[in-house]
């Protein structure tokens, strides 16, 4: 998980897993985590990343997961996280990887990890500044759930469930939106392929509404310090934005010949064929980039240009289910082949009502593409701070004054 969120040590309680009180005893024989103990994983997706038990929450240790418990006299707990999770610390035990099906990070090497800190008071000052950071991201993190979760609603709402039309027949019950909005809905269904759809409204294929582009299949082009960007299966995620806290850069030349038939620009989607089939992403504002590899891109058509319906329509349930009918499965990993993605169908709304969509629907996404920006910059100022901080090149004061300026 490359994920700016994972780097802060968030711990999210609704996606951990739930044990019987037979289980969660026998886990804290050893040890019951509580506040101020760091979850550190030694292993698998979060490799050497550390998170602090939440108040009142009664959790216990998951498989290739170790507790720490620092003296307090000696080490502040939110100082040693924001320590594992920093750069420095990332590369050094990067170092440890030794390329294996399952890398980890041995105990006598966890005993050993080398912590640079000063005395406790100075270790909780710096603690404060950089929570001050991870609080804005967190609060960023919580905004994008509340406005994807919006998005989606409204999608599902206006064009799988219908429910302005099953709420205008002569019963008299709200739509729940504006009078405006609610007029462009018809008062009854007519018959589909897919089922009940509006009167008047069709099924078509995906081809009708987008241009879609494969990728180039070739060898994946050397990664280099700098560059042109490469999107990788990484950079999706799961809300349909982009997570650029790890690009893969590549040359100007490899970025000419990987952008021959399409360069990724704003509104465009991709759409990944193999692994994670079918995750999307939208290509943020001002962003340009090559499709890596399994990657489709999907452009709207010049005279359907709505993206947000595009990228609401393809991350929808119904989206989903033509998906899994396409998808062909494999001996090792299914696969989406590209000749299926214009296939995919869905329900084509009237034009007044698409534009209807975008300008309610619009804001709430470029608002998740600036907060997910602004989340990138603090993280970035989060790293640039730790080592200057411990290091004493600038005082806490300093610190605080350039928080201002990027807050």
């Amino acid at each position: 998980m490359r994920s700016q969120d994972v780097r802060t040590g968030v711990f999210r309680p609704e996606q951990a897993a739930h044990v019987s009180d037979t289980t969660y005893q026998e886990r804290i024989v050893r040890a019951e985590p509580r506040h101020s103990d760091l979850f550190f994983s030694r292993e698998g997706t979060y490799f050497g990343i550390a998170a602090e038990v939440p108040w009142n929450t009664r959790v216990c240790l998951g498989q290739r997961m170790v507790l720490l418990r620092p003296d307090p006299a000696q080490m502040d707990c939110r100082f040693l996280r924001c320590w594992l999770n920093s750069p420095i610390m990332v590369s050094y035990m990067n170092g440890f990887r030794d390329g294996s099906v399952a890398e980890r990070l041995n105990m006598p090497t966890i005993r050993a990890l080398p912590v640079l800190a000063g005395p406790v008071s100075e270790q909780r000052a710096i603690a404060d500044v950089l929570g001050t950071l991870e609080d804005k991201v967190a609060l960023n993190r919580r905004m994008n759930e509340t406005l994807d979760a919006i998005a989606r609603a409204i999608y599902k709402s206006w064009f799988v469930d219908f429910d302005p039309v099953r709420a205008r027949p002569a019963s008299g019950q709200p739509t729940g939106m504006s009078a405006e909005n609610a007029a462009l809905f018809p008062a009854r269904f007519g018959q589909s392929e897919l089922g009940d759809i509006p009167a008047g409204w069709r099924v078509c294929k995906l081809a009708e509404l987008a241009e879609i582009t494969d990728c180039l299949h070739s060898k994946k082009p050397a990664r280099i310090e700098s560059g042109k960007t490469l999107l990788q299966l990484w950079n999706i995620r799961d809300d349909a934005l982009l997570d650029m806290s790890d690009p893969y850069y590549i040359s100007s030349s490899d970025y000419a010949e990987w952008t021959s038939r399409m360069e990724a620009t704003t509104g465009d989607c991709v759409i990944t064929n193999v692994g994670r089939v079918g995750a999307v992403a939208q290509i943020p504002t001002g962003f340009k980039a090559a499709l890596g590899r399994n990657m489709t891109g999907i452009r709207c058509l010049d005279d359907c240009a709505y993206p947000t319906f595009l990228v609401q329509a393809l991350t929808s349930s119904a989206l989903r289910d033509e998906i899994l009918l396409k998808t062909d499965s494999g001996t090792i990993l299914d696969s989406l082949n590209v000749r299926n993605i214009p296939q995919l169908r869905l329900v084509r709304p009237p034009t007044p009502l698409l534009e209807a969509f975008e300008r309610k629907c619009r804001p709430m996404r470029a608002r998740m593409e600036n907060n997910i920006q602004e989340s990138s910059t603090l993280a970035t100022l989060r790293d640039t701070l730790l080592p200057k901080l411990l290091s004493g090149e600038i005082r806490v004061k300093q610190a605080e004054k350039a928080m201002e300026t990027a807050l």
